[in-house]
């Protein structure tokens, strides 16, 4: 078998260990005679694994008993719309930050419930970034500030976060556990799994329990954080699987270190970014320097039909995902923590030489 170098935005690279370890269980969990996925989501055999996914969170994020950490489904797209109907009530506002894409689609299902107020607009600068500190218009009386913390498709992120006297929400699906934050600035974080975590079908969300308080009766069930919180992400039947490769996830960064992997993810991205800009103009980033990604780099190629030749050869060279978003176009390496050193050595490689033969 012949492993691609995978650069997709997500579904995204798992790590090998993760996925062979998952292979050896597969049809044998623990010597249960069965998988996981065919274990009780209300059995010990599943607990554990569910249990343990929720303290290897809380000891790498240091978050502590004020926080709950949950596992709930339908991706960051409906935290776009829980969020709000958990932490604002009626009469009350929040305050949005667009920085792209994924910013602009948080705060059109915001609007659809809520009263939210956009205190800083850059959606549409071109190279991209996120906004400044100063550029923030803050509303006096917000209950919270909401970020994308990186963009996935633009390539851009927040190295700080901004100082607010509300709690800071963060979707943070691209970056999460990728470098340091001090998640006591943070009132709620939610991120997809299927970029840094796990796979799809899961999302993780920590929140600050004091928030939920005031969240309206009439809100259903499912879409309650308390529902969740109360019967630690058992309240339906949950994606188990996901979850569980999630702890192997967990259980590999252990073995790896956090602090190598933030280390090794810095160094990626320099590589990387040091063949963008040692090519003379000949490759242009397409986000503001001091606003760069660490896990999305994205360029574009003097024209689009040299981006068109890029994509095919490097996908021959088995080089996968490198096709930037449909609606922005250019090349895309999105190089998350499961993506080793030696798939962007590799892809600089390749760069170097396809710039030397088409240049």
């Amino acid at each position: 078998m012949s492993r691609v170098y995978n650069f997709n935005a997500g579904p995204a690279a798992l790590p090998l260990e993760v996925l062979e370890n998952a292979r050896a269980e597969l049809l044998d969990f623990n010597g249960t005679g069965m998988s996981i996925m065919e274990a009780s989501h209300r059995g010990k055999v599943y607990e554990d694994i569910h249990n343990e996914a929720i303290a290897n969170l809380r000891e790498f994020m240091d978050i502590s008993d004020d926080y709950a950490v949950l596992f709930l489904q339908g991706g960051a797209s409906t935290q776009f719309s829980m969020v709000p109907m958990n932490l604002l009530p009626p009469g009350e506002t929040a305050d949005y930050t667009n920085s792209g894409t994924w910013a602009s689609k948080a705060i059109k299902e915001a609007e659809k419930v809520a009263l939210i107020n956009v205190v800083a607009d850059c959606s549409k600068d071109i190279p991209t970034r996120v906004p400044l500190a100063s550029e923030l218009n803050l509303t006096s009386n917000a209950k919270y500030l909401h970020v994308t913390s990186n963009e996935t498709i633009s390539g851009a992120r927040w190295n700080d976060y901004p100082e607010t006297s509300c709690p800071l929400v963060a979707d943070m699906s691209s970056d999460i556990l990728s470098r340091h934050f001090d998640i006591s600035r943070f009132g709620l974080i939610y991120a997809g799994a299927q970029k840094n975590l796990g796979p799809s079908g899961l999302t993780v969300v920590i929140v600050r329990k004091d928030l939920i308080e005031g969240a309206p009766d009439d809100l259903p069930t499912m879409m309650r954080y308390s529902t969740h919180i109360e019967d630690n992400s058992l309240y339906n039947t949950p994606p188990s699987f996901s979850i569980y490769v999630l702890a192997l996830v967990t259980r590999w960064i252990k073995k790896v270190g956090l602090e190598n992997l933030y280390k090794q993810n810095v160094e990626k991205a320099a590589v990387l970014y040091a063949a963008i800009d040692g090519s003379d103009g000949w490759y242009k980033g397409t986000a503001v320097k001091e606003f760069r990604s660490d896990m999305n780099v994205t360029f574009r190629l003097p024209s689009e039909e040299l981006e068109a030749k890029f994509v095919s050869e490097a996908t021959k060279s088995g080089f996968i995902g490198l096709k930037g978003h449909r609606s922005v176009g250019g090349i895309r390496a999105s190089i998350y923590n499961a993506v080793p050193v030696e798939a962007v050595n590799e892809l600089v490689k390749f760069m170097n030489s396809f710039m030397r033969a088409n240049g």
